[in-house]
């Protein structure tokens, strides 16, 4: 049965000169209305009375009439509305433990966007056009929105390497796959991504590692340039390009995987890892970031979810790997070292096979 989801559309364009210095100025009011309203907060929770979300947007009001902030009024509004939205979303969920305390925004380390809602934009026949802005984006549209999809929402971003991004956020909808009485479990790695019940390892392309000398090189050369400078700026350019250039590989890989596991499997099954709590260890901390199991998880839980499929986290207590997926014995130890072992039971284990039949048993037993 059909349903509706709602699903971001991401678009790489292009703008003019002009489109360029409005759009990093309403980059910077927004870091900066942030910050702002940030600190104003902070500052009522250390006189022992909280800021309302209407106290921030007053005060908003009361900034842009200020001399010296007077510029605020040359962007569009809904951005830094939207920014205050934002900065609650954060206080809620760091209130309700979700998060930590919300975190001044930096010009180097945060990324620079602006999101618009309906009021600020319009969308039609292919061309977006946003508030304040005379010409359209020029869009390169590499995929059509579904038939009948409605942007609410538009998001626009720079990255580190300078490239510029739009985010449509639409409702579309979306129909369940077949059902299948296929089910899997997936114990992720290093060595190999993800083992499958069934015995199928996929190989970890190891896209930092595979350009590694290059982003080497890159961090070699912005290192030896003068603070401030800018050969440093055209330095770190070139270095945030290779890192886009890795990540942007990664996450073709996993879409591709993932995808391929959501459409073969009625039910998906894997292990609740503590992942930041892995890449404390230095010796594996950057073969873990670079297999970005997070990400995977993360892709696994929505596609599931839009397209009908049963998706199940076990506990990350759960002895996957020491138990015998035979006979049900769990070995005291189990070094790392141990890739095949053999049970009192005469069955010999494939650690990384074991480990996943036992998740898939596990999840079965708690859908």
């Amino acid at each position: 049965m059909t349903h509706c989801v709602r699903r971001s559309f991401r678009y790489r364009f292009y703008p003019t000169l002009e489109q360029v210095e409005h759009l990093s100025r309403t980059f910077g009011c927004v870091r900066l209305v942030y910050n702002m309203a940030l600190e104003a907060r902070m500052r009522a929770h250390r006189d022992g009375r909280p800021m309302t979300y209407k106290e921030s947007s007053a005060a908003l009001t009361a900034w842009k009439r200020e001399g010296d902030l007077s510029f605020l009024n040359e962007v569009s509004c809904v951005p830094l509305q939207q920014a205050l939205r934002h900065l609650q979303t954060a206080f809620l969920n760091y209130f309700a433990k979700r998060a930590g305390h919300p975190r001044f925004k930096s010009r180097k380390r945060s990324r620079a966007s602006a999101e618009y809602t309906r009021s600020a934009f319009t969308y039609a026949d292919g061309r977006l056009s946003l508030a304040k802005l005379k010409e359209p984006l020029r869009i390169v549209w590499s995929r059509p929105l579904p038939e009948g999809a409605e942007p609410s929402t538009v998001t626009v971003s720079r990255d580190a390497a300078g490239r510029w991004f739009v985010s449509l956020l639409c409702q579309v909808a979306v129909e369940p796959l077949e059902p299948t009485d296929k089910a899997v479990g997936l114990d992720v790695g290093i060595t190999a991504l993800v083992t499958t019940s069934a015995g199928e390892k996929v190989g970890n392309p190891r896209h930092e590692r595979s350009d590694r000398r290059r982003l080497l090189k890159a961090q070699r050369v912005l290192s030896r340039r003068e603070p401030g400078s800018a050969r440093r700026a055209e330095a770190r350019h070139r270095l945030a390009r290779v890192h886009a250039r890795i990540a942007d590989r990664r996450r073709d890989y996993l879409h591709k995987l993932t995808t391929r596991l959501v459409r073969e499997h009625q039910a998906v099954v894997i292990e609740d890892l503590n992942v930041a709590g892995m890449v404390r260890n230095h010796r594996l901390a950057r073969a873990i970031t670079d297999a970005a199991w997070r990400e995977m998880r993360f892709m696994l839980e929505y596609k599931c979810a839009a397209y009908g499929r049963d998706f199940v986290v076990i506990d990350r207590w759960f002895p996957s790997s020491k138990r015998c997926s035979e006979c049900g014995v769990v070995r005291q130890a189990l070094p790392l070292s141990v890739r095949t072992w053999t049970c009192s039971c005469g069955a010999v284990h494939d650690r990384d096979v074991n480990a996943a039949r036992n998740i898939l048993a596990a999840g079965l037993a708690e859908r």
